[in-house]
């Protein structure tokens, strides 16, 4: 599939990193370093705008090794982008560690992924079909 996109960075364009890989990183775009202290958020350039076909997504996830490393991650993981958004792929990130986080022009701050989805109509009733699991909800699974 091809998505029309505007690069105003000077980086190279989100690409699948393996063959199997559903994520591409995005980059922070910046003209000075971003110092993300701890506890504290901060929305990122990335330079990027796209056009997405209706009936896709985009969504922006945490990368992993920030996460498992330095404790930072997309706050509100995973973020949309609909596709009627035209504007500047922008990232949110919180550090949620006790040391403060440096991030670079071109660091790889945020994976993003495109997923298909289907518009939806409710239908109102006034019951649910049974199934085994009902009501049951948060840990009625067990804790392991």
């Amino acid at each position: 599939m091809q998505i029309p996109i505007i690069n105003r960075s000077h980086h190279p364009l989100p690409t699948h990193a393996t063959v199997g890989a559903s994520g591409m990183d995005l980059r922070a775009f910046t003209d000075e370093p971003i110092v993300l202290d701890p506890w504290h958020r901060v929305l990122i350039d990335t330079g990027l705008s796209i056009a997405l076909p209706k009936g896709y997504e985009a969504q922006v996830r945490s990368r992993s090794g920030l996460a498992l490393k330095f404790g930072v991650a997309v706050l509100n993981s995973p973020g949309t982008i609909d596709a009627d958004y035209r504007g500047e792929i922008k990232i949110l990130l919180i550090n949620l560690s006790f040391q403060p986080f440096m991030v670079q022009d071109g660091a790889r701050i945020a994976q993003l992924i495109i997923a298909k989805y289907e518009p939806i109509s409710w239908q109102v009733v006034s019951v649910l079909d049974e199934t085994a699991r009902g009501e049951a909800g948060h840990g009625s699974t067990g804790q392991i």
